[in-house]
This record gives structure tokens, sequence and C-alpha cells, in this order.
């Protein structure tokens, strides 16, 4: 138990030392590793295959030849040794399978002997070579040979195959087939073949594994280049990310990543793309909005301490005063709407502003919100149109946030609408079972090319800020993400120098 932890603690160590350095690899040197590593493997198994096929099928082409031999000669010694009248005949009949115990020896690269029923060899093709006059006490060469009596036990029963190392007989694993010689119904002795495993496999699975290994090489080099080749066509794209996004850190959003085919990986870099190019309008949209935020504030605070240290060094007279302390009490409301704009939105994308549903009449709500720009109304002689058909409209909602919609609406479309022009509202039920409220002005319009990105976050449509310039670019976004939060749809509508309509869509709750 002790030896096994030692053991699993030095596995443990190892694991730990390999994969350390793996972690501290390029994503290109560890899957080039990895797929090498798994290519070396699947050739190590492959060549494990064949060794172990073809051991097995040497063993089987050998047992086939070696028995096939054995008891072919075991027949020919039958019938030979049958056919003897006379001692001579019998000595003649020993050198004759002498002779015949050399020719299969060679012809199947193996050696052949025949024993007596004790296991004592008598007879071989060297016998018969060297001394052309058989020993029947014994062979010379095979005096140390002395087959086991288990062996013996079993191949005079009838036939024996081995392919393992024979106790005392040989100092290696061997093949060794052999058939007993039967004369009158008696074994009188046993035809043994034998040739070394090592041998018999050497030659053949030399051929082979030759083959196969100089093969494996010029695969695996191929495979190597190959797996290299594509290796770093897969990395090249977060090598390219990698860049780009060292390169957004310090603010330049130019870069892009080259999409080459339609993978995941191409997916990926597009997506990388599109989110460069949003980064860059973000960026370009905050830099912008900080511009505006820091003219909107100093303009008015310019204006307020420019008034006030009129009054106090006497610049405006005491009858003026009252006039211009209305300036600074509305400059100081601007400034109040628009850090409000701005915490509202803040808390919003922060999901820390929840809207506090109530039942309350959102016709009125319009009504309230236009009473509130009536000055500006009568200044632009605007006309109001569609209050008269101005149904009760009963919907659950914040009253509060919608109430910023309403009025961030009707403050854009009295701002646009043109001298003696019209301001349209309505409100109701439609027939799908959602409440609805359009507020249409007349003017010059949106363009088409700015329609679509009138809800921006920080987007103005007029650059040149000679009309808006009470605007930061948030009243619309504002608008459209509390439309949202309450599950509600906002559109944008406008036909250049014609008019300009916001139409608010939400289910309706009550039914």
């Amino acid at each position: 138990m002790k030896h096994m932890a030692k053991n699993k603690g030095i596995f443990k160590k190892n694991y730990k030392k390999i994969e350390q350095f793996f972690t501290h690899l390029p994503l290109f040197a560890k899957y080039l590793t990895i797929m090498t590593a798994m290519i070396l493997v699947s050739y190590f198994v492959l060549a494990s295959a064949i060794t172990v096929f073809l051991s097995t099928r040497v063993s089987s082409e050998k047992e086939t030849l070696l028995t096939e031999n054995v008891k072919q000669n075991a027949g020919y010694c039958e019938r030979l040794f049958a056919s003897c009248t006379t001692q001579e005949e019998f000595n003649n009949s020993l050198i004759i399978v002498c002779n015949n115990l050399g020719v299969t020896s060679n012809a199947i690269d193996a050696d052949v002997f025949f024993c007596n029923t004790e296991g004592k060899v008598i007879l071989c093709k060297e016998d018969f070579v060297y001394s052309y006059s058989p020993d029947s006490n014994g062979c010379m060469l095979h005096k140390g040979y002395e087959i086991p009596e288990d062996i013996m036990s079993s191949v005079t029963k009838g036939y024996f195959f081995s392919s393992s190392k024979v106790q005392g007989l040989f100092n290696e694993r061997t093949f060794l087939a052999g058939a007993p010689v039967r004369v009158g119904g008696t074994v009188v002795g046993v035809v043994f073949a034998a040739t070394p495993l090592e041998s018999s496999l050497k030659e053949y699975a030399g051929r082979i594994m030759s083959l196969f290994l100089s093969s494996a090489i010029f695969a695996a080099a191929l495979s190597f280049l190959v797996v290299y080749a594509f290796t770093a066509k897969l990395t090249r794209p977060l090598r390219q990310m990698s860049n780009a996004t060292k390169a957004y850190a310090q603010g330049d959003f130019s870069k892009r990543v080259v999409v080459r085919g339609s993978d995941e990986f191409a997916e990926l870099c597009q997506n990388f793309n599109r989110m460069a190019s949003a980064l860059s309008v973000l960026e370009s949209s905050r830099r912008s909005f900080v511009a505006n935020v820091s003219h909107e504030l100093k303009t008015p605070m310019t204006t307020i301490g420019g008034f006030i240290d009129g009054m106090l060094d006497g610049t405006i007279p005491p009858e003026k005063q009252s006039e211009y302390l209305q300036i600074v009490s509305n400059e100081t409301k601007r400034l109040s709407r628009l850090v409000t704009s701005m915490l509202n939105l803040s808390k919003i994308e922060a999901g820390e502003l929840e809207p506090k549903h109530t039942d309350f009449d959102l016709s009125s709500l319009v009504v309230d919100c236009l009473l509130s720009f009536e000055q500006e109304i009568e200044k632009k002689n605007i006309e109001i149109a569609g209050l008269d058909t101005l149904g009760q409209v009963k919907i659950l909602a914040d009253r509060d946030m919608l109430h910023q919609v309403i009025y961030n609406l009707v403050d854009n479309a009295v701002k646009f609408t043109n001298e003696n022009g019209k301001i349209t509202v309505s409100a109701g039920e439609s027939n799908h079972n959602q409440l609805f409220l359009s507020i249409e002005n007349t003017g010059e319009g949106v363009s088409s090319e700015e329609i679509g990105k009138i809800f921006e976050r920080f987007y103005k449509v007029d650059k040149s800020r000679s009309y808006d310039v009470k605007s930061a670019g948030l009243g619309l976004y504002l608008c459209k993400t509390i439309v949202e939060l309450h599950g509600g749809q906002i559109y944008a509508e406008s036909v250049e120098g014609q008019f300009t309509r916001f139409t608010i869509i939400f289910e309706n709750t009550n039914k």
C-alpha cells in the first residue's frame, strides 16, 4: 500500500509538471504538440496491432506447415517400415528416412527428426549426411535432446503442436509439431519438426515492418506538415484578434480580422468585426456625448454665473433683475432635467429602477404634457389636432416613467414643428388588443438615413446644433428604454419636408 501511495504521489507530481508546461505554451504549440502526439500514438497502436497480427498469422501458417509435413513423414515411415522383412531392408529404410528428413528440413526451414518411444532422437538429416550409417542408439547431434514425457504421452495419442518454450529441450520459444509412427497398430516412434519462433517471425515480420516504418515515417512527416499548416491557419485569426484587442485597449478601433471561409472560426471573426464596429460607434458616441454634455453643462452654468455676477456688480439694474432671475431659474431647471435623465438612464441600464405600475388614463397624461409647453406652442402658433377625439385610455404602467417619455416626445415635436405648423395626437385601442399612442408634427422631418439611428444613445440629428440647442442626444434613447422596460415598442416614421411621427404600442393588460 505504501508503494502504491508513493507511485500515486509521483504520478500526480509529474502530471502537474506536464500541466504547468502545457499551460505556458502558446495555443499553436499546444495544438501542434497534441496532434503530433496523437499521430505518433496512432502509429504505435497500429504497429502493435500489426505485430500481434503477424505473430498470429505466422503461428497459424507454421502450425499448418509443420503439422502437414510431420504427418506426411510419419505416414511415409509407417509405409516404409511396414514393408521391411529383413534387417538389411530395415537398415536401408533408415537411410531413406534420414534422407527424407533432410529434404523436408531444407524445404520448410525446420529441424525435422525421428524419436523413439522414450523421447530419444535416433534419426535426423545430419545423421544421414555425416555418417551414412544411422546410429540406432541415438543421433550424435541431438544427444542432448530428450522429449519430455508429457509431450511424448500427448503425441503417442495423436497429433501434437506447441508454440512455447519446452523446458529442458529448447532455450527459446519454439514451434514444435509431432506425429506418431505406427506399425501394426503399435507406436514405434515419433516424427518431430521444430523451428525457433523468433527466426520464423524475424524475416517475415522484418519485411513487413520495414515497409510499414518507411511508410509511417513518410506519412508522419507529411502529417506533421499538414498539421503545422492547418494549426497555423487555425490560430491565425486568434492572433489577429489578440493584436486587435491590444489596439482597442489603446483606443484604436480600426483593426479588423480577415474573414476566410464560412466555418465557425469565420463566424467568430465576423462577430468580432461587428463587435469592433459597434465599439467604434460607441466610442465615437461616447466622445460626442462627453463633448455635448460638457457643453450643455458649461453653457447654462456660464449663463447663470454671468447674470448673477451682473446683478452683484450692478451691471443689471434692479428693475430687470426679476427677468434675468427667471432666465437663471430656467437654466437651472434645464441642468436638473439633464442630470435627472442621465441618472435615470444609468439606473435603468443597471436594473436598479423598476416600474411602479398603477392604473391611470394615458390620454390625460398627454394633455398634461401639452399644457407644460403652452407658451412655446402659442409662440410658434402651433395647431394641436386630435384632442377632441382623444378618448379615455386606461393603462397599467409607471405614470412617472411614461410622463417622461411623453414629455420628451412632445418637447421634440414642439421643438421641430415649423412656424404655424401642426401637432396631431391620437391614442386608443387597436384591433389586436393593443394600446397605442401617436404624436405627429409637421416640419422638415428626418432623412431615411438617420431615421433608424435616432433612438441610439447620444445620437443627435442636427449635428450643427442650430435647432436642438438643449439636447444631449439622450431623450429618444431614454424613451425607447422606458417603453421596452414596460414590454412595449416605439417606432418613428418621417417624410422629409412633411412630417415626423412617433408611435408607441403597449399590450393591453387591463383585459
